[in-house]
This record gives structure tokens, sequence and C-alpha cells, in this order.
């Protein structure tokens, strides 16, 4: 009687709880979301249930191939976080460093408009320090 291979489908998975943790869920907040860590984490604990998977099974033709199959999704969502994020297109009507900005309006804390000359008008003020997130929070 053939047993289920218990490490080798949990490591599918962890790994897959990997994967689609940090999309769905780790992305959420900066400390997960900066570098991928957990995912990574669960990666690492994948690879050792694979292992031990594969060291149990009798006939070896199935573990192998749904190890190289997880191992293919690990490095492609290893390739997307780590490379694929570097190719974001440069903003071709963003100012460049030292240029004057355009005048715009923009909500402060407290859900007043201001105006980037209304600060700039402000007596005692050298400048304005502008810092734009390419974020999607």
């Amino acid at each position: 009687m053939r047993r289920l291979n218990l490490p080798l489908w949990l490591g599918v998975v962890v790994m897959f709880a990997g994967a689609f943790g940090y999309v769905y869920l780790f992305s959420r907040w900066p400390v997960t979301r900066d570098y991928p860590w957990t995912a990574m984490l669960l990666f690492a604990v994948a690879l050792v249930l694979f292992v031990l998977g594969f060291r149990r099974a009798q006939r070896k033709v199935v573990p192998s191939i749904v190890i190289a199959i997880s191992l293919g999704l690990m490095a492609l969502f290893c390739f997307e976080v780590f490379v694929g994020t570097k190719w974001i297109p440069a903003s071709k009507a963003s100012p460049a460093p030292g240029q004057k900005a355009p005048d715009f309006t923009l909500a402060d804390a407290s859900h007043r408009n201001v105006a980037l000359s209304q600060l700039l008008a402000t007596p005692g003020t050298n400048g304005v320090l502008l810092i734009f997130y390419r974020g999607y929070w």
C-alpha cells in the first residue's frame, strides 16, 4: 500500500503560501514589502520539505517533476521581485533635481489646500523640499 508523501505536498503548499502570501498579504507593510524575507523564509522551509519528501519517495519520478515545477515557480517569483521591479519606466514629465517645480495645490495633514507658491511666499522661507514617492499605498 502506498503512503501519501506528506513532506513533498506540504512543501508545495508552503511554497505557494510564500509566493501568494507576499503578493496578497505581506506587501501591505513596509517591513515585509521592501524585502520579501517572509517569502524567502517560507521558500527555505519548502526546500527542506522537498528534500525530505524526495528522500522518502519510493518512486522518484513524480517527486522530481513536482520539485522541478516548484523550483521554477520560486525562481520566477525571485526574478519578478528582484529584477522585474527594477524595470519601471522613467517618467519623462517629472522635474529634474534642482529644476523649478510647477505651481500646484495639495491637501496638507489638516485637509486644507496649500499651494506651493503660498509656501514659498511665507516670510523667512528659503525654499521648499519636495519628496515624491513612487508608491502605491
